[in-house]
């Protein structure tokens, strides 16, 4: 039996997106499922067809695409940065004064979200933090190798001549109040033993965002509270996801069957997201590739010029004039990542953790299926 073409491979790889209903959406690359074809996997056919591409790329933000991957193994990593990766996070809110308007369990609600940074050798060195039980009593003492110590002492009080420019109605709280603003900045790091070494300057333990507000206070407010912070998994709490979000889509993809040229091609471009279809003028050589194009000569033509904006919303499918001449889909094996780092870890990075835990995962599976074995 021949192998199939190339354009029926392609087939196979789309989902078919129509008004109603998206089509083809199981995969079909399995053994056995098609007569006389080998679909069994194989690591060589894997490492030629499998890519990653890098599309942009910020401390905070990055998009790549996975090409020639499975699904599930896709998820996988999605789940992964979301919740396996390690951060720290405020786990301990000790409070000895609290005289502001916020609660003291919300405050510690609130300390306990702002994302914190460090060196990377450093969070690598920390030792987990083990709570601690009944059973065990020694369990659960912090130390220098596993617990961050933060403190937050503020007062509020007026400014100079603040109570007396308030009685001649100033009302901007900058002119008259001192710390009337808490910030994530105003955290202060106390390095125990080794954190001195760990985390060295430029690279100390500090608030992710300085500018988070924490609570508003007046004069004659304070707080005095200490914090221990702790390393953690996205999988115990949101508050240790290193990733505001971590999500993939299928690359979309338009072919367009029939020419949509002058007025229609100015309205196919609206149906879509600025930059997805290009608008071209037909030339001669156009009309002589394309007898449809016949005295069209000078005419805007739709082209789809990157399929990648799109956001499959399917609008041009509602009008009559673009039936039979645009088809939609999406790649089954093409997922575009977006990845939105907290700030403890570049978003870069945060790919290059998700590999290294997969892998560890994958050991873990293969030592125990070893031991079923034996």
């Amino acid at each position: 039996m021949a192998p199939p073409s190339a354009e029926e491979l392609t087939r196979r790889k789309k989902l078919e997106v129509s008004p109603e209903i998206v089509s083809n959406q199981a995969s079909t690359d399995l053994p056995g499922h098609w007569p006389g074809e080998n679909h069994e996997w194989d690591l060589d056919y894997f490492k030629d067809n499998f890519n990653v591409q890098f599309h942009t790329h910020s401390p905070h933000d990055a998009t790549f695409s996975l090409t020639g991957i499975d699904t599930s193994v896709s998820n996988a990593f999605r789940r992964i940065l979301l919740a396996e990766i390690p951060t720290l996070a405020i786990e301990d809110v000790f409070i000895y004064n609290n005289t502001s308007i916020i609660q003291d369990e919300v405050l510690a609600h609130r300390l306990g979200l702002v994302p914190l940074a460090g060196s990377r050798d450093g969070l690598r060195w920390l030792k987990w933090y083990k709570k601690p039980s009944d059973d065990d009593e020694g369990s659960g003492t912090p130390s220098d190798y596993n617990t961050i110590i933060l403190r937050l002492e503020v007062e509020c009080k007026w400014q100079e001549g603040g109570l007396a420019r308030a009685v001649a109605g100033e009302t901007d709280p900058d002119k008259l109040y001192i710390n009337h603003n808490i910030y994530a900045r105003d955290l202060v790091w106390h390095p125990l033993g080794k954190q001195h070494d760990m985390f060295p300057a430029g690279q100390e333990i500090r608030p992710c965002n300085p500018d988070i507000l924490l609570v508003k206070m007046r004069p004659g407010q304070k707080i005095m509270l200490s914090m221990h912070a702790v390393k953690g998994i996205g999988q115990d709490h949101a508050k240790f996801s290193p990733v505001a979000t971590a999500s993939y889509r299928l690359l979309p993809t338009i072919d367009i069957l029939k020419p949509i040229t002058s007025a229609d091609a100015k309205k196919f471009a609206r149906c879509f997201p600025r930059g997805v279809i290009r608008l071209d003028t037909v030339s001669a050589e156009d009309v002589a590739n394309d007898p449809q194009l016949e005295g069209q000569e000078g005419e805007p033509k739709a082209v789809v010029d990157d399929p990648m904006k799109d956001t499959v919303s399917r609008e041009c499918l509602r009008h009559p004039e673009f039936k039979d001449k645009v088809k939609l889909g999406r790649v089954r094996d093409h997922f575009i990542f977006k990845v939105e780092s907290t700030g403890q870890w570049e978003s870069d990075e945060l790919f290059l953790e998700s590999v290294k835990l997969l892998k560890v995962k994958c050991q873990r599976i293969k030592r125990g299926l070893d031991e079923m074995i034996r």
